[in-house]
């Protein structure tokens, strides 16, 4: 399958990415979360202000990995969607919601859903995975193909303990890759 994201190779490219937009009203709203913990507000977690999901539940148990206590997929907390989109709304300063982990692909299609009605309403989605982006697309699995299909920004790739860095913007070791949607291609 073909991908429609291409690969970040400057900082500048998410520049619209960080903007509010003037939300629109949800329509479906039926559907929960398995949360790790959520952060409001957060301004390292993607361009803009944004509100980011730490999902619960990942496979890749990163050595070094700076949320292990998502690890577990029986830890977490029950979050119904109708809540996540109401702490998303009650702020005009947010740009847009990051989802985390965990693993966000292991809840791929509650969060395909979820980030349907966020891009529905007028925010951008940056999605975080330990896959690479290859991967999934191999996969042709039909949720996660879902998930991307509503992501703007992808950063992909398994945490590498010893290519942590801080100078790379949006992730922790210089191996993952960002990823923003192509809009020429196949949207």
């Amino acid at each position: 399958m073909a991908s429609n994201f291409k690969e970040v190779l400057d900082i500048k490219e998410l520049n619209g990415f960080g903007v509010p937009s003037t939300p629109k009203p949800f329509l479906s709203m039926e559907g929960s979360l398995q949360l790790a913990g959520i952060v409001e507000g957060s301004i390292t977690d993607g361009p803009g202000f944004r509100l980011t999901l730490f999902t619960q539940g990942c496979p890749h148990h990163c050595e070094g990995c700076h949320n292990p206590q998502t690890h577990a997929f029986s830890g977490g907390t029950e979050t119904s969607l109708e809540d996540v989109l109401t702490m998303l709304t009650k702020n005009p300063l947010y740009a847009g919601v990051t989802l985390s982990g965990g693993e966000p692909f292991c809840q791929a299609k509650t969060l395909a859903k979820f980030a349907k009605l966020v891009k529905e309403a007028g925010y951008s989605v940056m999605t975080y995975t330990g896959y690479t982006l290859e991967a999934l697309l191999e996969e042709m699995d039909a949720d996660r193909l879902d998930l991307l299909k509503y992501t703007d920004i992808l950063v992909d790739g398994a945490f590498e303990e010893e290519k942590r860095s801080h100078e790379c913007f949006y992730r922790g070791s210089m191996n993952q890759r960002i990823f923003v949607k192509d809009k020429g291609l196949n949207s």
